[in-house]
């Protein structure tokens, strides 16, 4: 029965990894409750702030920030690039990733010159394998994000705009559109384009009055379009937080299917060997007896 030794030990090997993929399952799904609430709480921010500069840049028509100079033909372009700390997550950071690595083949197409900014452990290793360059990284943020630890990487891009060395800044995660679907995003961050802060009727009708700045109106407009623009980079983390925590319960919950149908196929090999060992030495012993007698 030495076979049948070894299929028992490869049953009980999967029904091992089947316990480990339930627990995971279990955490993710914990985790992404979590993180769709801190998901959407962060939206209201976003919207608010993005309100405010609206309406101040408005009120303020002779400025124009230079997070809003838009140039036709970029020689140089950069890439935010969010992804998870960890894997297991099914195809969450192949879809980003390939979708990046087409982005960014078509920037260097036209004559561009890319740039980086990798959040999340998988994305700063693989840009360091195809050999791009990453200005800046963020990695190990945990399940929460924290604003603190995005600050610094989005800063260095910020102000690579601001002083002219890059033409366009591209913000790549994952958007969550539910539990069983997240979609591979890339939308441009920089620069800023009028349909971003366009407000509707009843949103200029909300506030009708003139503002005093200090210590000048280009000082208050640039400020509050930093915030904006760090409130959507905190937005897409969490979305892509979401979506990755979506993502590991759903592999998880198929792995933990596919290790029950395992082992079921495993315990019917099993039963078979087992009879047809057991069919063998009655049909010996029928033999034998069989010779004694005759």
């Amino acid at each position: 029965m030495a076979v049948g030794k070894e299929i028992r030990g490869k049953i009980k090997s999967v029904e091992n990894t089947k316990k480990i993929t339930k627990a995971m399952e279990m955490v993710a799904a914990s985790k992404m409750r979590k993180a769709q609430e801190r998901m959407r709480s962060a939206r209201p921010y976003a919207d608010k702030i993005r309100n405010i500069t609206a309406h101040l840049a408005q009120a303020n028509p002779e400025y124009r920030s230079p997070y809003m100079r838009a140039v036709d033909k970029p020689k140089s372009v950069g890439f935010i690039v969010v992804t998870t700390d960890k894997g297991l997550c099914g195809g969450l950071n192949t879809n980003i990733l390939r979708a990046v690595t087409t982005k960014m083949k078509d920037a260097q197409g036209g004559g561009a010159n890319v740039q980086a900014v990798a959040i999340g452990n998988k994305g700063f290793g693989f840009l360091n394998r195809i050999g791009a360059t990453v200005v800046s990284h963020a990695i190990q943020l945990g399940d929460a994000p924290q604003l603190d630890k995005l600050i610094g990487p989005v800063k260095v891009m910020l102000d690579a705009f601001a002083e002219g060395k890059l033409d366009a800044v591209y913000l790549c995660y994952t958007r969550f559109i539910n539990t069983m679907k997240q979609e591979s995003t890339i939308e441009q961050l920089l620069p800023l384009s009028a349909e971003r802060l366009e407000q509707t009727a009843a949103e200029k009708a909300q506030y009708g009055w003139d503002y005093i700045y200090e210590p000048d109106a280009p000082s208050v407009i640039d400020d509050l379009l930093t915030r904006y623009i760090e409130a959507l980079v905190y937005q897409g983390v969490a979305e892509n937080m979401a979506s990755e925590q979506s993502a590991r319960m759903v592999a998880m919950k198929a792995a933990t299917d596919n290790a029950g149908t395992l082992i079921g196929e495993l315990k019917l090999v099993y039963n078979k060997t087992r009879q047809a060992a057991i069919t063998k030495e009655l049909s010996e012993i029928v033999s034998g007896a069989a010779a004694i007698s005759g």
